[in-house]
């Protein structure tokens, strides 16, 4: 079947103030690092995980760097509190964190890196009430902070207050100082979100170029452990995603709370992820707009059929991912 694919600017106005789905296409085309497969194989290749490490990926049956790190980061902390001296476990622990740290400063840009991209996604994703982003990565924290700076009455807002996420993160819709706004969200965690020695989560909070370095130093610092769900099958993603307040919260409040229309952007709708389209079944999605690269039709078909069978029959439009006004590429007018 030959589906036509529009530009955005033909479709744009029938996706304003809708959902949009962020997915790793959209980091990939402002920096081709982020094409690497996993954080995981990145530092299996480069022969940074000791056997240890190795073995308690194995044990878990995990592909998750998180998860790992995090397991490894509590095995040692019960160890301190009861005096027993076991330098392995803690060896192990420090092997996870500086892998993964060297991982992150490999493949992630720097800010002036993606500086010049940001006015291009801000214009983009203020044209959406809701931003979901499946991507670890600080882009789009990063177009947040921009924002900050332009005087246009819209406000994008993570709903993190003080570094603590806000229960009642609807309220976050209402208009304070701002016009208009965008709800950001994050449902398999960011490189920004942390947990504690108690599983208490919250925000790093720092404004900023250096913000990535400041993560990090936070990480090798030892006073929290990163919160995203980084690798895995669908049902390894959902057990991290029900073991954290935060995304459970996105999970299953946000996903399902009501939306006409849908924009994804970037995402292949790996078989991984489809819990999450699933998720949205009963939101009141009427219509959805699938971004393509390169015209390809294989992928619009798979698409296609995804989407029928996870949301039910819903109207569904392809557009160009490199055409003006979509993401990165600026409008027609350069505006």
């Amino acid at each position: 079947m030959q589906h036509s694919i529009l530009t955005w600017a033909q479709i744009a106005q029938n996706y304003q103030m809708g959902t949009i789905i962020l997915g790793n296409g959209s980091s990939i085309s402002v920096s081709q690092s982020f094409s690497y497969g996993s954080l995981l194989e990145n530092s299996h290749q480069r022969g940074l995980l000791s056997t240890d490490v190795l073995a308690i990926f194995n044990f878990f049956e995990t592909y998750d760097f998180e998860l790992v790190l995090r397991l490894v980061w509590q095995a040692a902390n019960v160890n301190k509190a009861l005096l027993i001296r076991d330098e392995r476990t803690y060896q192990a622990y420090l092997n996870v964190r500086d892998s993964l740290i060297r991982a992150v400063r490999e493949v992630h840009p720097e800010y002036a890196y993606v500086a010049d991209k940001l006015p291009n996604i801000y214009r983009f994703l203020k044209e959406f009430d809701t931003v979901i982003s499946l991507n670890y990565d600080l882009l789009v924290y990063w177009t947040i902070t921009y924002g900050l700076s332009i005087q246009d009455g819209h406000q994008f807002k993570d709903c993190f207050t003080f570094g603590r996420f806000g229960e009642d993160w609807w309220r976050f819709r209402e208009a304070y100082t701002e016009q208009t706004n965008t709800l950001v969200f994050y449902p398999h965690g960011n490189l920004a979100l942390c947990r504690n020695a108690v599983e208490q989560e919250s925000k790093i909070h720092k404004i900023g170029e250096k913000f990535l370095e400041t993560i990090l130093q936070e990480w090798e610092g030892g006073q929290c452990v990163p919160l995203f769900v980084s690798e895995g099958t669908a049902q390894q993603k959902i057990a991290s995603i029900q073991n954290s307040y935060y995304l459970s919260t996105v999970y299953r409040e946000v996903l399902t709370s009501q939306r006409f229309t849908l924009t994804l952007y970037g995402w292949g709708i790996g078989q991984h992820d489809r819990h999450l389209l699933r998720r949205m079944r009963g939101s009141g999605i009427q219509r959805v707009a699938v971004s393509v690269f390169r015209g390809n039709q294989c992928y619009c078909n798979y698409a296609f059929g995804v989407i029928q069978e996870d949301l039910g029959p819903v109207q569904v439009d392809f557009f160009d991912s490199e055409s003006p006004g979509c993401w990165i590429h600026p409008n027609m007018s350069g505006h």
